[in-house]
């Protein structure tokens, strides 16, 4: 049992509290309001996104509830977002959701000119009340001593977010490129000169063609990916060979992903295999190296408008945008990099490293990232202006 379930079962089972944990602890989302931050999620300020997702993240580890499926984070400027924990489901799940309540909030509900809520006031509701608690001394230590845990690590994370405007799915389209495989060279071309080497990479493919199906391991650097991004900086090659490097880079990935896709990946099979060996108590070297070898790169894809067009047009609604969501690094001394192509004219990225690895930085990785992007843009600029 973890060290939660110990401290609930001992300090609340005999307890007056018995009964608000044991209502909380069968609460599937929670609302959390926070009525003395004014945190907005603003895409013209850096700084502004930066904290917002740290907020979202993990807030200051005491105004979360992180075992909870998902919580709703209400600032006070009435800005929402969402705190998701992820064994129940993941980030397409949160999304669809996302995706259904804002224009039923708007389209359906609807809100006067004042800003209040169209439709008669209910009085019939029950009532709130306050919890009062009856925690001993002991209890009181305990949690001021895993808070003090869980804000260490939480400080440790350093979230930064790139909002990508200079152009998006639309240009990469032209390129006639997979935009998910364009992106994936370009984190691979960004962490290369970040690190100075390639090292193991994870994105997380969807297996929802399966009952039960929830995610298999694309590996996205290949000796296509390599060779593409040793080329890009090899001056002696020419835009279009790199050009040609990039679209071999880019089919390898594709038929890779569909792979994975239809559940003819490597990572969960290994993983299954390991299992299995342990419950037969059989020791694997090889799986052991295998599986103990660390993601220092892991990337996933959020996708962006589920719904028909014309609820989630984000041309006619520039406001209902989602940045997605953002995860902390896999690695100690690696990233942590999500991405959503929101639209054909913006792409954000969050990107993730510990403060305590002098190996990453996500400030530099951020600049990487952009970097990497204009200088991609730049090997297809006379075609795309011709088209």
């Amino acid at each position: 049992m973890c060290h939660y379930s110990v401290s609930v079962c001992h300090y609340f089972t005999c307890s007056s509290s018995f009964v608000y944990m044991y209502t909380c602890t069968k609460l599937i989302p929670i609302v959390r309001l926070c009525p003395s931050r004014d945190c907005a999620f603003c895409q013209a300020d850096s700084n502004c996104m930066d904290e917002w997702a740290s907020n979202m993240l993990h807030g200051n580890c005491h105004n979360r509830w992180f075992d909870k499926s998902f919580t709703f984070v209400v600032m006070k400027n009435g800005h929402i977002g969402l705190n998701v924990e992820h064994s129940w489901a993941d980030a397409p799940v949160m999304a669809h959701l996302w995706e259904i309540m804002i224009p039923y909030d708007s389209i359906e509900l609807r809100y006067t000119s004042e800003g209040h809520c169209i439709g008669d006031i209910k009085t019939d509701l029950p009532g709130v009340m306050r919890l009062k608690w009856d925690l001993p001394n002991a209890c009181v230590q305990t949690i001021d001593q895993h808070l003090q845990i869980a804000q260490k690590l939480a400080s440790d994370v350093d979230l930064r977010i790139l909002v990508w405007q200079e152009w998006g799915k639309g240009f990469i389209k032209l390129c006639k490129i997979s935009p998910d495989a364009f992106l994936q060279m370009a984190l691979q071309l960004a962490y290369f000169r970040d690190a100075g080497r390639f090292s193991l990479t994870y994105e997380a493919s969807m297996t929802r063609l399966f009952r039960d199906g929830r995610t298999e391991t694309v590996r996205p650097v290949s000796l296509e990916s390599c060779a593409f991004v040793k080329g890009m900086d090899d001056k002696e090659k020419s835009k279009e060979e790199v050009i040609d490097l990039l679209k071999k880079a880019c089919d390898k990935h594709v038929v890779c992903y569909k792979d994975a896709m239809q559940g003819k990946g490597v990572d969960r099979h290994l993983f299954c295999l390991y299992v299995v060996s342990r419950y037969l108590e059989v020791d694997s070297p090889f799986l052991e190296k295998v599986l103990s070898e660390p993601w220092r790169l892991s990337t996933s894809q959020t996708p962006h408008t589920q719904l028909p067009n014309d609820k989630w047009d984000l041309q006619n609604h520039p406001d209902r945008i989602c940045a997605g969501g953002g995860f902390g690094p896999v690695a100690d001394d690696g990233y942590g990099i999500s991405y959503i192509i929101a639209g054909e004219d913006t792409i954000f990225f969050h990107c993730s490293s510990k403060h305590s690895s002098p190996e990453t930085d996500s400030v530099r990785m951020r600049k990487g990232i952009a970097r990497a992007l204009r200088d991609m843009q730049a090997l297809f600029d006379s075609k795309t202006k011709q088209q």
